[in-house]
């Protein structure tokens, strides 16, 4: 987390602004929660480390986490921003239960090999992606019950 830390003092220097006690704080909670986050459960995580660090500040804090590249905003369709780290941790995709919510990180060479050899073919340059299946997981993936129930005669 050193590492983390430092680079973000060092954004903060460059865009003039304070490394204060407050944005440690909100830092290392983000950097130590291993789970897709959004605004309101990192503020209710740091309102019991420091119940004076308000909601606005996480959020302003967040966005600098972000921007200093430390964490990326994910969108698993249901118009709720979630936060996760990505600074030194290897690239995944998501897979996203559209019933209970669920996430899951996976991650496969054989897809980056292909999407590296679609841009190769098409001459892109990419900057970044990102790969995202909807569906059910196994826990939710259970038949739906039965409509009708009678033959018509």
């Amino acid at each position: 987390m050193k590492n983390e830390i430092k680079l973000f003092e060092d954004f903060l220097v460059q865009k003039e602004l304070k490394y204060t006690s407050r944005r440690e704080i909100i830092l290392e909670i983000f950097l130590k929660t291993e789970r897709h986050m959004s605004p309101d459960e990192l503020y209710d995580l740091v309102k019991k480390k420091d119940s004076g660090i308000g909601f606005a500040t996480v959020y302003r804090t967040l966005k600098l986490i972000k921007e200093a590249g430390l964490g990326r905003e994910v969108d698993f369709g249901d118009g709720k921003k979630r936060f996760e780290h990505c600074f030194e941790h290897k690239h995944h995709d998501h897979l996203i239960c559209i019933k209970c919510g669920k996430a899951l990180e996976v991650a496969d060479d054989r897809i980056e090999k292909l999407q590296e050899a679609l841009v190769k073919r098409h001459k892109f340059n990419p900057v970044h992606h990102r790969l995202e299946i909807f569906g059910y997981c196994k826990d939710c993936d259970k038949k739906p019950p039965r409509q009708g129930g009678g033959q018509g005669g």
